[in-house]
This record gives C-alpha cells, structure tokens and sequence, in this order.
C-alpha cells in the first residue's frame, strides 16, 4: 500500500516549508520539500550603499541575529581590501561563538527534544529516581526529588486542565516514543530551565552590538568603543559581565546539554543508521584567529567531503564561477539564459516566477516548478552543510579538539562512526561543537582582555572605508558558518553602489528542490528510507527534518499578497 503524507508546515522551525512524503511498507520511499514564501532582499538592496548592506541583510531573520551581517560585512570588505583591526575581529568571534551557544541549546531544547521527549509520559515518572538518575550523569544542582516533584505537579494541572499551553498537539504516546519516564521528567525539566537560560545569553549580542536581535555591525570593524572608565561604552564592568555570560553558557552546556543529549541518544542508537541522505558534506569555515585574510587560522576550518570519505579533504573555492552554481529547474524563479543553467551568485539573477497552483492546493506538481528556493550545487554535487558538516570536516583534518568530542561520544554511546551520517549524528554534532565554541569563547575572551591591557583599544580602521578611496568597479565575497551550515554572501559594487548582491544560506543549501538532474538535497535524501509507523502522526519524519534546524525564512528570497497559508497534515492513500 503507498500513502502520500503533506506536512504543511512544518512547526517548531523558523519560516514555512512543506513536506511531501510517499510511504511504502512504513517507510519513506521518495519525498519532496517546499519553501512556501520569499523575501527577494537581494533586489532590495540594488542602488544602495555597501555599507548599509548588513542593516537590511540582518533582518533575513532573528534567530541566528547577527550571522547574515557580519558575513555582509565581510563581503565589502572582500570587496574593498579592508583589514579590521583585531580587537574587531575578537568581538566578532565572541558574538558568533555565544550566538551558537544560544541557538543551539535553544534548538535542542525548544525545538527538537520534543521529537524524542514524551512530555505526557513525564507524570509518571518517580521523582526520587529522576533525581538520581539526574545526580548521576551532571552536577547540576537542580537535581533534587522535590524539585522534579514540584515540576511534576505543575505539569500535571496543565494535562488535567486539557490546556498544554506550549505542549499542545504533540504525538505525546506514540510508539516511536522510547524514554523511560524519568528521561522525560528531566529533558523536560531542562527544556523549562533553558527558557530562562536563554534569555541571559543574546545579552552579549547586546553589549557589544547594542540590541538584539539585530545587533550593530560596522564596516571595517565594529560600531563599539573601548572605553573602561566611561558608562557610555565597553567598560571594565561590562567586560566582566560578559565573562560571567560565557562562564554560565558554557557551565549549561556541559552540565545540561551535553548530559541530556548523550542519555536520550542513548535509547535512540537505532537512529544512528537513519536520516543519513546524501553523504556529501560542506564547510566555509569560520572564527578567524590570526584575521579573516588567513583561512589557516579559522578554528571551523573549510572543506567538502564526498560520498562519506572523510580521508579526503576537497577545497572549496567561493570565487571560482564553476564550484558554486544555482539552479532554478524546480524553482519558482526565471533566468535570462534559460531554466537549465546555473550561475554563480557574482552573475545571479533574482526574478520571481511563480507558475504554481493558487493556494490553497492539495499537492504540487513535482515534474514542473515547487519551491521557492533555488537549488545550490557544488562542482555539481548536492551538498550538506550545518553542524555535522562541521564536526566531520574538524575530523577529518586531524583537528585534535574535534577528534577529543568525537571520539569520547562514539565511546560513550558504544556505536562506530559511521553513525555519524544520520539523524542522531546530525543532532549529535550539533551538542558536540556546543562544547568547542563555549571552549574557544573563554580564549577569545581572554586574547581580547590582554590587547586592552596592552594599550591596545581599536575596534574600526574608518580611514579605510570611505568611499573617495574605493574602485569604481568592485566584487566581493563574505563567508562564515552560521548555526546551520555554511553561509556566503556576493556582492558586485558599482559607482560606490550596489549593483547586484546574492545570499546563498545553509537551508537554501539543505532544502532546496531538485536540480536539473534529478539530484534530491539533503532534506529529501535524508527522508528515504526513515521509518513512519502512522502517517497521521509522522513523529519520525519531524525528526530527520528537525535535525537540520531549518530557517526557510533565511532560504528564501514575502508571502502572498493575502499572507495565506495552511497548517495541516494530510494523508491520501493508494
């Protein structure tokens, strides 16, 4: 019997994709995603000064705040031969680095442990034993049996009332549920504690870019001065509330993130050889230590990875017109050369073509256009980028911290390495780079005390930008890794003006639809194959799509007219 599911949309993300999945024997035997809106930023933002592009890019999106300004502001930079000094540089690192700490606690939490969390099933857990299983994987102190008693009981009013307020509409009992009542207990007490947490940890976001989301950013360094003994700008106190956040960020993630993580995967290894996809990974790279000009030095370092041989490393060239290409065969979108071509983001083109159905429809036509998300190919591969992509590439080069993580994780859960390419390793990676960034965080921190001690406080080199001293003609490019994968912006600059600008994000990467060649992206490879024991209730297929923490609202270039959409799972049989 074949079944056609339509999830649409799909929740606990940031943006609007849908998912269709064909079902056969209670598997995925083919499927297609669809990002259901668009921004078009890139035509936004022709006819305007290169410096204000991060005002306007960084509004893409608020969860990962600052990723798709400072990766604008690395593009002009590109463009115009800056240097930012390193102070500049070091804050910049900072930002990412807590900037990945919250998002990925909050994904883990908020948006993917209730994939594998049956929260209903918490209330019958025996808060004596939570405590003692909690005492005895962390020392986190809020571990004793009246506080999970308390939390039970809290919870319990929320059932009893049939309100779940924030737990509404889960698939609380279904079978592909494994925790043992007192992991549930305690994944959801941390869930709770992470929402609190959380809200301390965008304040370095604010310090130094002055709000969030959204934080200032500067061509040619950063828009914060160094002033210790003035209120007005980074002071010695500060200073010292930013190490208090890092210390405490770093503190969650090895005392409640990792522990949890390492237990629920614990019971889920089966997941370990599902969601695998496409076994090509990719890295830009990222957190510069001798400056941007010195790729060497980035602590994510760059690379792709093909058909899951991590002993090759391939180079990935951002400027090369033939790594790089979009395609828009599946896509809502028309070029001047015609559908089948690809163009480098330095020659994009950005022109909507919708010829889909009028919403709102029960399926899309695969064979035609679907999506409004272009199709990214590297060299001509499908590509996966984002925290495994990452972790593999940090392994593969022999990186010392990265192979420590991972190969304590494999040991600890007992399973080879080739259950990294999957789901749980996809998830798995995500905690483990937690632990490196909130490591390197203290480093940068610390690098950056000693230069204002040593007399050194520039934070911009303004002589640099201005635009009497720029090329009349000019072309750049910005990279980085955001929470979800590899990250680039192109910029072509003319008469001191934006001529064209392209942004190719992770989810555009991750979820696009087919290129001319039939080719799946990583979401629809990873969805063959992942089991789904009722189509009414696909638990399962959330998990391998949550597993990338999609952001469609990044990977797509407005809603209709009307702002129309649908919430609904549909089901059709044979």
């Amino acid at each position: 019997m074949s079944q056609r599911i339509v999830v649409d949309p799909i929740t606990r993300i940031e943006g609007h994709l849908r998912v269709e999945a064909d079902i056969e024997d209670g598997k995925i035997k083919d499927a297609f995603s669809s990002g259901t809106m668009v921004r078009l930023l890139e035509e936004i933002l022709k006819g305007r000064d290169p410096r204000d592009a991060w005002a306007f890019v960084g509004r893409v999106c608020g969860v990962c705040t600052s990723t798709h300004s400072l990766v604008s502001v690395r593009a002009v930079e590109d463009a115009l031969g800056i240097i930012v000094p390193p102070n500049a540089e070091l804050v910049r690192n900072l930002m990412f680095a807590s900037l990945y700490m919250h998002d990925h606690v909050v994904h883990f939490y908020h948006l993917h442990a209730m994939d594998w969390v049956d929260v209903v099933n918490a209330l019958k857990a025996d808060p004596k034993k939570t405590s003692e299983l909690a005492q005895s994987i962390s020392n986190w102190p809020k571990s004793s049996p009246g506080y999970f008693s308390d939390l039970q009981k809290r919870i319990k009013k929320f059932v009893e009332s049939g309100q779940l307020g924030i737990f509404a509409n889960g698939y609380w009992g279904h079978p592909a549920y494994k925790l043992p009542a007192e992991v549930n207990l305690i994944g959801l007490a941390h869930y709770l504690e992470a929402l609190e947490w959380q809200k301390e940890m965008v304040k370095v976001q604010t310090i130094f870019g002055g709000k969030n989301p959204h934080p200032n950013y500067l061509v040619g360094g950063m828009a914060c001065s160094v002033t210790l003994d003035d209120m007005s700008g980074i002071n010695a106190e500060r200073l010292a509330y930013v190490k208090t956040i890092l210390d405490q960020g770093k503190e969650f993630i090895e005392q409640v993130y990792i522990p949890d993580l390492m237990a629920i995967a614990s019971f889920y290894k089966d997941w370990g050889s599902i969601g695998g996809g496409l076994g090509n990974y990719m890295a830009y790279g990222d957190l510069p230590t001798k400056g941007f000009n010195d790729p060497s030095s980035f602590k994510f370092p760059s690379g792709a990875i093909l058909n899951k041989d991590i002993s090759k490393i391939h180079e990935v060239d951002l400027r090369n017109d033939k790594e790089v290409e979009e395609y828009i065969t599946h896509s809502w979108y028309s070029y001047e050369g015609g559908d089948q071509v690809g163009l480098h983001p330095w020659k994009g083109e950005s022109k909507m073509n919708y010829t889909g159905p009028k919403p709102p429809f029960d399926h899309l036509d695969f064979s035609q256009k679907y999506s409004f998300l272009k199709t990214p190919r590297w060299k001509g591969n499908a590509m996966e980028v984002g925290p495994l992509s990452r972790m593999l590439i940090g392994y593969a080069h022999g990186r010392p911290e990265f192979k420590e993580v991972v190969d304590k994780a494999l040991k600890d859960l007992d399973v080879p390495i080739t259950a990294l390419f999957s789901t749980l390793g996809r998830t798995a990676a995500r905690g483990l780079e937690s632990v490196l960034v909130a490591n390197w965080a203290q480093e940068f921190y610390d690098q950056l005390i000693s230069n204002i001690k040593n007399g050194d406080t520039r934070m911009a080199e303004q002589s640099l930008f201005q635009p009497s001293t720029w090329p009349k003609q000019a072309i750049g490019v910005g990279y980085g890794e955001a929470p979800r994968g590899a990250l680039a912006h192109w910029i072509n600059i003319s008469d001191e003006k934006i001529a064209n600008y392209q942004l190719v994000v992770p989810t555009t990467w991750n979820a696009s639809p087919r290129d001319n060649n039939g080719q799946r992206s990583a979401y629809e490879a990873a969805l063959i194959d992942t089991p789904v024991a009722d189509a009414n209730q696909p638990v399962e297929l959330l998990r391998t799509i949550h597993s990338f923490d999609p952001c469609m609202a990044c990977s797509v270039h407005l809603y209709d007219e009307h702002g129309k959409h649908i919430n609904r799972i549909s089901v059709v049989g044979d």
